[in-house]
């Protein structure tokens, strides 16, 4: 879809002063590493200041429990973060399926026998 001549200056579509507007481009790899490697930092970040928050609660309440349940918490985010930076980017509804159907005729297990030859 291009701009109308008003538009920057110029009729040429695809111009400097023309872009062409692709607005279901999906977002490039380098966008959707960058945002994965985000999450990951963000969440990753929570694991200092909960060692700290623990040492500080332990300080506080003098009570190891509220330190070893901060602790705790902090156990499984490395795994989470993991998980959720390598998740690829949802499905748009308009995206093909990749299953084409042409096993749907074909049984799980082969079910007819083949002749033993005993000797």
């Amino acid at each position: 879809m291009a701009r109308t001549p008003g538009f920057g200056g110029s009729s040429d579509s695809g111009s400097p002063d023309n872009p062409v507007l692709i607005t279901e481009a999906a977002e490039s790899l380098e966008d959707q590493h960058r945002a994965r490697v985000r999450k990951y930092m963000t969440l990753m970040a929570f694991r200092i200041p909960a060692l700290i928050l623990s040492a500080v609660a332990y300080g506080a309440f003098q009570n190891p429990w509220i330190s070893m349940a901060i602790i705790g918490a902090s156990i499984p985010l490395p795994w989470i973060a993991v998980l959720i930076a390598n998740d690829r980017p949802p499905r748009r509804k308009d995206e093909p399926s990749r299953w084409d159907g042409r096993r749907d005729g074909l049984a799980a297990i082969e079910t007819n026998r083949r002749g033993v030859i005993e000797g």
